[in-house]
């Protein structure tokens, strides 16, 4: 099958070679256009002297981009694959294939529609989740389903755990096979329950205040929720600081205040919440790299009565 394939990065990269390899032809990729580094999927497009098209835009004010619309139609694509987008991409390039576009997306739609879909499945609490291969529509997140691949989520998993172990893997996998169902003519498509759906807003970094008045298991999913991006963050003596790698442990006092701090076995700082409290592995203060929590701690000068604000 020809395929046009919508990506970035490393797993957009692993998509394309997995794809490759199982004999589809790769007629064109798109994507945004690189800055300082070189993206590994274009790269790997420009090694095998595939179409690259890399629009800043592809519409603006409504008006698609007519030499990117040229330049991707001109590739003659049977079907889209999204296999790692942010860029807006206009109906006009989604409907242009005979089979149309489809999209990974991180949740077990129409559960956790939004791009901060594995972020808000810790957030929440969720004791499992998944992936979902779809059928673009003009919605967010809201087209006929074509298949899902579920699997649990740990209690001190994180976005990045969840991505690197899961999300990844089993995203590539995932993709490969509906190509392979679109191409035998067999894939499905189900159309979404709207009475299940739930989108969730963009997690940023205001939102990602540590709250130290909360209980303790809503404190541990808002940190781990948040690592690596955009980071929970708290204020110490007026300098903001990062906190990754959250695990709830005992401990009772005022909210905010630190309990603990040790390295070795049990290296961290314990921090009480509203009911219990968490211990954190990493920090990253304003203008410096991630690293032992402890570490900054002996830097920032916070130790057993210190009051996170």
């Amino acid at each position: 099958m020809r395929i046009g394939l919508f990506g970035q990065a490393p797993f957009g990269a692993a998509v394309y070679e997995r794809l490759k390899g199982q004999g589809h032809a790769i007629v064109g990729v798109y994507g945004p256009a690189e800055k300082s580094r070189p993206d590994p999927l274009a790269e790997a497009a420009r090694r095998d002297g595939i179409t690259l098209v890399q629009p800043a835009r592809w519409q603006r004010k409504g008006v698609v981009d007519e030499p990117a619309f040229e330049a991707y139609a001109a590739t003659g694509p049977e079907l889209n694959v999204m296999a790692f987008v942010t860029q807006i991409i206009p109906a006009r390039v989604l409907d242009h294939p005979l089979q149309k576009t489809i999209q990974y997306h991180p949740s077990l739609l129409p559960k956790h529609r939004g791009r901060s879909a594995i972020n808000h499945a810790l957030l929440a609490g969720d004791a499992e989740t998944g992936l979902t291969i779809f059928w673009v529509d003009a919605g967010i997140d809201t087209g006929p389903v074509l298949l899902q691949k579920r699997f649990a989520i740990g209690k001190n998993d994180t976005v990045n755990s969840l991505y690197r172990e899961h999300f990844f893997p089993l995203g590539v996998d995932a993709l490969a096979e509906a190509v392979g169902l679109v191409a035998a003519g067999t894939a499905p498509r189900l159309v979404q329950d709207e009475s299940a759906a739930t989108y969730d807003a963009p997690w940023e970094d205001d939102a990602a205040r540590i709250d130290w008045t909360r209980p303790a298991p809503e404190v541990h999913n808002l940190i781990r929720g948040s690592d690596r991006q955009p980071g929970a963050w708290t204020m110490v003596d007026g300098a903001k600081v990062k906190l990754y790698g959250s695990r709830r442990v005992d401990g009772a006092g005022a909210p905010g205040t630190v309990k603990a701090v040790a390295s070795g076995d049990d290296a961290g700082v314990t921090v009480c919440c509203g009911d219990g409290a968490v211990r954190v592995d990493k920090a990253m203060p304003d203008g410096a790299k991630r690293g032992p929590a402890h570490e900054w701690a002996a830097t920032a000068g916070v130790a057993a009565g210190t009051v996170l604000t």
